[in-house]
């Protein structure tokens, strides 16, 4: 490691990102003896172009006849482009090994907005660390073309990677680290600080992760104008278990510009913190706060103060939430899309009833395990909800065949129904099927098919 180490200061060539078991490695170990290489490892490695002579005349003949055979390489420099820009990082590395012209293609800038890492054994603090210094060769320490980077399930990405990214690009516009939990509140700050651009950020499964703020000292030299605001408009924390209403108080202060917000199973979240999300983030259109177990009805009337600007609302298996909370969403939410109240098994047909009348536009409703919702309520989503594509009744008692009839009757373009787990029969399943031709319906009757 310690070899590698030098090898990658004191080069400025290209990364090459691959596994143990390739070529260059045995048993988990590279050629040398060093004792610290840990079989299963992914290596960041550091490779010069390759040579575009080869001196030995046996070789120098059998590369001719390579040549010969490759068709590949009549394609022209933009075709080529194309291709690599399917590739994901560590191919695309590769690929910059194959030749001399395929070095300059496989580096060429267009190539390089995205970095795209996946696995759970990969080196990825090393391999960002590699790849940027590279990135940065032209226009020293900053990689002015690098836009997105990916490094979702890359569990060993510590806070080291995320100030390395926060250090070398300032051009950062979407970063995602899903599942990455030894990342902290302080290397997420770096990275809000460093990259004004940032708009896209995905934390979820980051379970150290509390808050999104800027550091102390990004704070200090901002001006008063500035506002010491973060330009991210797509915030998951999904499962980030630890978030309180305080943190999400300072998340809101600090990102007005919200616009997608998915804070799903983040238990500790209770009604107090929607109020501080109300106040300073107005313009959020989707809203996830399933399996916050603390959200009742008074969090809904927060939520309803979006009033036509939201479209998509989660709100399943908060089981505080009834048909008082509807009626909020309903009343001012008129041009709601979206609503997942799965599990909400305070909501009746008159929740449903208060739903279809005045959001007339929604295209999605999952009502599944709602026991107290009847056909009744179907009727009133059937003749007002005529747009609807995708509806979820699973494990609804309640639920009939008559119910589903008067759906498919009026809802033409119905394309997905969920009626697993509900006493509907074949006959009704088939008017359902001869009604709306491309709905799906996903069933447990085991005659129907």
């Amino acid at each position: 490691d310690s070899d590698l180490s030098m090898r990658t200061l004191s080069t400025p060539s290209p990364a090459l990102i691959f596994p143990p078991n390739s070529p260059g490695f045995q048993n988990g170990r590279g050629s040398s003896t060093s004792s610290s290489s840990v079989t299963g490892e992914t290596v960041a490695m550091v490779h010069s172009p390759p040579p575009t002579r080869l001196t030995h005349p046996l070789i120098r003949l059998a590369s001719k006849h390579q040549k010969e055979q490759a068709h590949i390489d009549r394609l022209p420099d933009h075709s080529m482009i194309q291709i690599f820009s399917f590739l994901p990082t560590n191919q695309l590395c590769r690929c910059a090994r194959v030749c001399r012209r395929w070095y300059n293609l496989a580096w060429d800038p267009r190539l390089w907005r995205t970095i795209r890492l996946t696995g759970e054994t990969i080196n990825v603090d090393r391999a960002l660390k590699v790849l940027t210094r590279r990135l940065c060769q032209d226009t020293p320490n900053v990689c002015l073309m690098l836009e997105t980077v990916i490094v979702s399930g890359c569990r060993r990405l510590t806070d080291r990677g995320l100030y390395t990214i926060a250090q070398c690009c300032p051009e950062l516009r979407r970063l995602e680290v899903s599942g990455c939990y030894n990342i902290s509140n302080e290397a997420v700050f770096d990275v809000v600080s460093l990259c004004p651009n940032l708009e896209h950020l995905d934390v979820s499964g980051c379970s150290k992760v509390t808050c999104i703020s800027l550091t102390r000292e990004a704070s200090i030299k901002l001006s008063p104008l500035h506002g010491k605001q973060i330009s991210i408009r797509y915030l998951d924390m999904t499962d980030c278990f630890v978030l309180e209403d305080e943190g999400l108080h300072t998340i809101a202060a600090h990102c007005t510009q919200l616009t997608h917000l998915y804070l799903r199973r983040c238990v500790r979240i209770t009604d107090e913190g929607l109020r501080y999300l109300m106040i300073y983030c107005t313009s959020v259109k989707e809203l996830s706060v399933s399996d916050c177990r603390f959200v009742s009805d008074f969090g809904m009337r927060e939520i309803a103060k979006l009033e036509s600007r939201l479209r998509y609302l989660s709100i399943a298996h908060c089981g505080r939430i009834t048909d008082v909370g509807i009626r909020y969403i309903a009343k001012y939410c008129s041009k709601l899309r979206y609503l997942n109240a799965r599990g909400c098994e305070g909501i009746t047909d008159h929740g449903v009833e208060y739903l279809a009348k005045n959001c007339t536009k929604l295209k999605s409703l999952d009502i599944g395990k709602c026991p107290l919702v009847s056909d009744t309520g179907l009727e009133f989503l059937a003749l007002n909800c005529f747009n609807l594509k995708r509806l979820s009744l699973k494990s609804c008692e309640s639920i009939t065949g008559q119910g589903l009839q008067i759906v498919a009757a009026n809802c033409f373009d119905l394309q997905m129904l969920n009626v697993q787990d509900c006493e509907v029969s074949v006959d009704a399943l088939r008017f359902v099927k001869r009604h709306c031709k491309r709905c799906i319906i996903e069933h447990t009757n085991p005659a129907f098919f």
